[in-house]
């Protein structure tokens, strides 16, 4: 199911990072909402799952980059698991057409229902902006999993590449999705 998210809960207990190392001043909206203005908005949410196990599985994969690096990507991270403030710099493409992407992760969410976290993009990243992962177990027992995020162009080829770039931005979310329901079925 994918939608443009404009409204949504805070998640409780979520933590925040130092504000003034992002390359965009709306620091935290993807924990806070509405979206901010001039910006794609991205939200993609799949059900990966059922029981406690699954979402255990689910946010394991989730908050040590091993789905990211799963569909691929090349991820360097500060730390084993996300935290707030941490640096990470995920590889994007392949061999000499890699492209890195810094970010800074902005927020964490470990509750026992919910696990995920928001990274913002520093300078020298592709664009501009914030995408927040979560991990959710609902009362009925699925699992769900979601992409929300918000941002424009941050460098003359993403600028370049226009609508693509959104486009392109919804098959990954697609991928991280049907990525983790495959982990978690192997669990």
């Amino acid at each position: 199911m994918t939608r443009i998210i404009s409204e949504g809960a805070r998640p409780r207990q979520a933590q925040a990072a130092d504000p003034d190392r992002v390359n965009y001043p709306e620091r935290g909206a993807t924990r806070v909402r509405p979206l901010p203005a001039g910006y794609h908005h991205l939200g993609h949410r799949v059900r990966v799952g059922r029981g406690r196990a699954a979402f255990e599985a689910a946010g394991a994969a989730l908050t040590t980059f091993g789905l990211h690096r799963a569909t691929g990507m090349r991820v360097r991270a500060e730390h084993g698991a996300v935290r707030p403030g941490s640096r990470v710099e995920v590889g994007i493409g392949l061999g000499p057409l890699r492209i890195s992407a810094p970010c800074e992760v902005i927020w964490t969410a470990y509750e026992p229902a919910r696990v995920g976290f928001a990274y913002g993009t520093l300078d020298g990243h592709p664009e501009c902006g914030e995408e927040s992962f979560l991990v959710e177990l609902a009362e009925d027992g699925a699992v769900w999993f979601a992409v929300i995020a918000f941002s424009r162009p941050g460098a003359w080829y993403t600028r370049l590449a226009g609508p693509l770039i959104p486009v392109l931005q919804l098959g990954y979310a697609r991928m991280l999705g049907r990525t983790l329901r495959s982990l978690v079925a192997h669990t």
